[in-house]
């Protein structure tokens, strides 16, 4: 039996979330969230809770059932262990939320310096990059690194026409036709819509293996899907724990009592808090390893509640601003600004209760009080003395905080705050009034570059971009 299936180790995994420091007897009236307030808000919570399991129900909102869709996982393990028995690297082409879940999963779940390691001490496991950007020199700089015979390529796109992932893909496609000649579709996996799209085209007509992202489950609620989870089996990932995790966190964010599910407890409160002019959502691990959580937290955060129309059509220009800092690095850097700067964040910390390694301190009688009182504590105790204290800090100032508490960091406890993450993000935006699932300021993005760039069917958006362009320009 898997150790996630055991009780009394799942309750020993449980992630934990300490929201007191958001509480206005804690930090002031006018920094923190009242209890009556947030039992006035009651019964509208409870609405949205009903409303996301509404959407479940009706099958549009996919990603809530990600963690039970046993037959894609045994297909997606099956080919991760296929696809790792016959590469040393697997790369990653896709940008948002096609890259950054698979970022996540990677630096929160492997060796800080894991592509670095010899092949035995990954576990014969590929070296793991994710292109997630088009700037010439750092793919050119990757695409340097590879063996393209001993290569795998997986193109990730729900739309299948994501300019920038097609534009890899091309580049991708011609080197390996170069390398290796009429196998090069063996080493192109694709991942994309299960029936539309011009990469799902190309990749049954060249015959590339390929996963489906479910209809309904956009680039940014996708990391449980094979989006994620197949870049996560290749490298060796227990995918399994982790969407275990992720069932676990369903089990308490279903309940739509606010005091009894955490996901709605922190979208209730960071909404009352932006009602008070608190817009900035600030995440902070205490954690390397949770660093590209973080990162991968921005996007759903200012993709999901930066709008400017809510769902009744009136237009306001709404959304929580993401900003990402990391502990204690950043203590010596944005740290002051939360101290002392505008009453205008909340801080989410991540923190991490037993570290994988334990690194002491040497004991040192060396007549210097910035190094003796040191010797015999360990780093593990320092950073987590020093994310107390910057909690201390914040709170005493009256600036809102809250804690999200992993027991450690591992498949099933990481599996937990992304799908809890996942849930409070679509619950805050049903109280925001507006829609958490559609990404407008996104695709006018996307139509412009393909104006720019020649797409047939955009002359016209070409023309109206010559005018703006045209018009008085201020150049120094």
């Amino acid at each position: 039996m898997a150790s996630y299936e055991g009780a009394s180790w799942r309750n020993s995994m449980r992630v934990r979330f300490d929201f007191s420091n958001l509480l206005a007897g804690v930090v002031g009236d006018e920094n923190g969230v009242s209890e009556q307030a947030l039992r006035g808000l009651t019964g509208q919570a409870a609405a949205a809770a009903k409303w996301l399991q509404q959407l479940r129900a009706g099958g549009k909102a996919e990603w809530l059932d990600l963690p039970y869709q046993r037959e894609i996982t045994e297909r997606v393990v099956a080919a991760g262990e296929a696809i790792a028995q016959r590469c040393d690297t697997f790369v990653v082409l896709g940008i948002g939320g096609s890259a950054l879940g698979a970022i996540a999963l990677q630096i929160a779940l492997h060796h800080p310096f894991y592509n670095q390691l010899g092949p035995e001490q990954r576990g014969h496991r590929p070296r793991i990059y994710v292109l997630d950007n088009v700037d010439p020199d750092f793919v050119a700089g990757a695409l340097d690194l590879l063996d393209l015979k001993h290569t795998v390529f997986n193109v990730v796109t729900k739309s299948g026409s994501t300019s920038e992932t097609m534009a890899q893909l091309a580049i991708v496609r011609e080197r390996l036709q170069s390398a290796v000649g009429s196998v090069a579709a063996e080493q192109i996996v694709a991942t994309t819509d299960p029936s539309q799209g011009d990469l799902r085209t190309l990749a049954e007509r060249e015959g590339y293996r390929i996963f489906d992202i479910p209809p309904t489950v956009g680039g940014r609620f996708s990391v449980l899907s094979p989006v994620g989870l197949l870049p996560a089996a290749v490298s060796g990932v227990d995918v399994n724990a982790l969407l275990a995790g992720a069932a676990e966190a369903d089990r308490y964010c279903r309940d739509d009592d606010l005091f009894d599910n955490p996901a709605l407890l922190s979208a209730a409160s960071l909404y009352l808090l932006d009602q008070q002019g608190k817009r900035i959502t600030v995440m902070m691990p205490y954690s390397q390893r949770l660093c590209g959580v973080a990162d991968w937290f921005r996007q759903l955060w200012a993709e999901s509640l930066g709008k400017i129309k809510m769902v009744d059509g009136t237009v306001r220009h709404i959304g929580l601003t993401p900003v990402t800092a990391l502990g204690v690095t950043d203590q010596h850097s944005q740290v002051q600004l939360y101290m002392d700067g505008p009453s205008d964040k909340v801080i989410i910390f991540l923190g991490v209760d037993r570290f994988d390694r334990t690194l002491k301190i040497p004991s040192t009688k060396l007549g210097l009080a910035s190094l003796d009182y040191l010797g015999g504590h360990s780093l593990n105790e320092l950073i987590n003395a020093e994310r107390l204290a910057t909690t201390v800090a914040l709170t005493a100032n009256g600036r809102p905080n809250y804690t999200i508490l992993l027991p450690e960091v591992n498949a099933f406890t990481v599996g937990q705050v992304l799908y809890t993450l996942e849930v409070q993000t679509a619950l805050i935006g049903k109280l925001l009034g507006i829609d958490p699932f559609n990404q407008p300021g996104v695709e006018a993005g996307k139509a412009a570059t393909y104006a720019l760039m020649g797409r047939k069917g955009y002359e016209a958006e070409a023309k109206r971009i010559a005018k703006q362009m045209g018009g008085n320009r201020w150049i120094l």
